[in-house]
This record gives C-alpha cells, sequence and structure tokens, in this order.
C-alpha cells in the first residue's frame, strides 16, 4: 500500500490501544513529588552543600570563568556547559550518601 504524498501514514490500531505504563524511575519521582520528599530532599541537599562550601566554590569558579571570557562573551548556556560537569565532582561523597540513604528510607517505607 502507496502512502499518499500529502499526509502522513495512518498509525497502526495497535499502537492507539497500548497505554504506556510508568517507568520504575518516573514511580518513584511520582512518589517523592505526591509525599512532599522530594522538596524536603532538596532542601536537605541545598543546606548540606551550602555547609561544605561548595557553593562558594561554584561562584568561584563562575566569576574566574567570566572574568577570563569577558563579562560581554560569556552567555548562561556557556556557562553551565562549562561548570556542571565541575560541580557534580565536587559534590562531596558524604552529602551523596546521606542523600542516598534517605531515599532508599523513604522507597522502604513507601513500598514502591
Amino acid at each position: 500500500m502507496r502512502n499518499s504524498v500529502n499526509r502522513p501514514p495512518t498509525p497502526d490500531d495497535t499502537a492507539e490501544e497500548e497505554e504506556k505504563q510508568p517507568t520504575l524511575h518516573e514511580t518513584i519521582n511520582i512518589k517523592l513529588i505526591e509525599s512532599g520528599e522530594k522538596e524536603r530532599l532538596t532542601e536537605l541537599l541545598r543546606e548540606r552543600l551550602i555547609e561544605c562550601g561548595w557553593k562558594d566554590e561554584m561562584k568561584a569558579l563562575c566569576r574566574a570563568f567570566i572574568k577570563k571570557k569577558g563579562r560581554n562573551n560569556v552567555t548562561v548556556d556557556d556557562l553551565v556547559h562549562v561548570i556542571t560537569p565541575k560541580g557534580r565532582v565536587l559534590i562531596p561523597d558524604s552529602v551523596k550518601a546521606e542523600l542516598l540513604q534517605r531515599i532508599r528510607s523513604f522507597l522502604v517505607q513507601a513500598a514502591v
């Protein structure tokens, strides 16, 4: 069967009938949001990153990059592209471990 040049082919009937089931990741994210735990975890992360000096270190990296490139030659996208990988690496393992433990405890409690 040839398709019309002016319109795309009609999708198969089976494709329409299938309902997408959320992935495990999506299910966990929904539970975290619904319970308010995601917001609490975000706040905990923010506090820990400030306590360990990570936030100040990121500010210093941003300022150094802007100074090097020139204030008028840097976009937010440039800054995000350069600083994000460094920021992820510089998060202390203790902070990552604490957050992971809190998430695991939530999952056990919520029986996801």
